[in-house]
């Protein structure tokens, strides 16, 4: 089995810390083997350079993962770390505010879920459910979907100048606009709405919320049966109206329709815009009883089967469709099993691509109940 460094919440035991932390908090597992991964994530130094850490990786990383366990053992490390969070988060901040002063396109790792400030904001609604650290990322969100004028020409404030994988700008001339949950605008979108539900806002948020949906309703794709959304907008795509990609990608949790389509229902949620629930719905459960299922390639969260089962598991109980997506639930999962039979879990050991995810899901979605421990506020699905 595969591992990254400790603190790395995607492929490392930080990730694989959060499979045995639900096992033991449902009484499944020995909190002794939580203890191990414990200490495991911190075999090397935890990294906590605002300019690296995120998230899957460094200080949050770690702290969510001891967060999710409840235990007061883990107490005294938690307030440590949670120094080094508060620093991280303001630094990140002045940055954020003083690129958007300067004119500047955010990159990516600015504002999205696994390295942005998006993430540090799920850490902290997951940690204290509203304080001024939060507060104060959702008052940068809103700011951040404000339009931004580069060369006299008006763009979305999440335009960035670079492709997901830092691409050269030449690959994507005039930049990029990305749409999905892991990367994307949908993150922060999850997040507004997630924090509004419960409670916490900021002035602008619920226009903020609108101004993102707006903007992906803009680039829904498909007719009929097949609705779907692109992973990214280029420039030519932006000014002309029109995509260039022929069909969906694989309906993925990261980028594909199930994270979008429950992105776009808990900000439905929050507005409490039931015709905009009934869309984000409606295309999720066109996309998953239909052909798109044939995109799948892994059992994975990232972008597998599982992430697919967690999208609709979650969006399904929200859903006010009179039980469509709940009843699909059940081929879903169906195919997750059938495609472990034939290929086996995934052979990296980490949460979003590797067994631990996996595991995750299955135990989840099998209890049928909200995980104790909250892990899947990482992925922005817990609503």
């Amino acid at each position: 089995m595969q591992l990254e460094r400790g603190d790395e919440l995607s492929a490392g035991p930080a990730g694989i810390a959060l499979l045995h932390i639900e096992r033991a908090r449902t009484g499944s597992g020995p909190w002794s083997t939580v203890q191990e991964w414990a200490a495991a994530m911190t075999r090397d130094p935890v990294v906590a350079d605002p300019d690296t850490c995120g998230l899957y990786r460094g200080v949050p990383a770690v702290a969510f993962a001891l967060h999710t366990a409840d235990q007061p053992v883990y107490a005294d490390v938690l307030a440590v770390l949670d120094g080094h969070v508060a620093t991280i988060t303001w630094r990140r901040l002045i940055q954020a505010h003083e690129r958007i002063d300067s004119g500047r396109l955010p990159e990516l790792r600015e504002f999205d879920l696994v390295s942005g400030l998006t993430g540090i904001g799920v850490y902290l609604l997951h940690r204290y459910g509203g304080d001024d650290q939060l507060r104060g990322v959702l008052s940068y969100l809103v700011r951040l979907t404000e339009p931004l004028t580069v060369d006299g020409e008006a763009l979305p404030g999440w335009w960035c100048g670079t492709a997901a994988g830092g691409e050269l700008p030449q690959r994507w001339p005039g930049g990029h606009g990305n749409l999905g949950l892991a990367h994307g605008i949908a993150g922060p979108l999850a997040l507004l709405a997630t924090a509004m539900r419960r409670g916490t806002t900021v002035t602008g948020q619920a226009e903020a919320i609108d101004r993102i949906c707006g903007w992906l309703e803009q680039w829904h794709c498909g007719a009929g049966a097949d609705p779907w959304w692109p992973g990214m907008i280029s420039q030519s795509e932006r000014r002309t109206g029109t995509v260039r990609q022929s069909g969906p990608q694989r309906p993925s949790w990261c980028y594909g329709t199930p994270g979008l389509a429950r992105a776009q229902q808990l900000a439905a949620l929050a507005l409490d815009d039931p015709q905009r629930q009934r869309r984000a719905e409606e295309a999720l459960a066109r996309c998953v009883a239909g052909e798109q299922l044939s995109l799948l390639g892994d059992a994975s969260v990232c972008h597998g089967w599982a992430g697919l089962v967690l999208s609709t598991w979650r969006a399904a109980a929200d859903a006010g469709d009179g039980g469509k997506l709940a009843d699909l639930l059940p081929r879903l999962q169906a195919g997750m099993e059938y495609h472990l039979r034939r290929h086996g879990p995934p052979a990296r050991g980490g949460l979003l691509e590797g067994e631990a995810g996996v595991l995750l899901t299955q135990h989840t979605t099998a209890a049928n109940a909200p995980p104790s421990s909250g892990w899947d506020a990482c992925l922005l699905l817990n609503g």
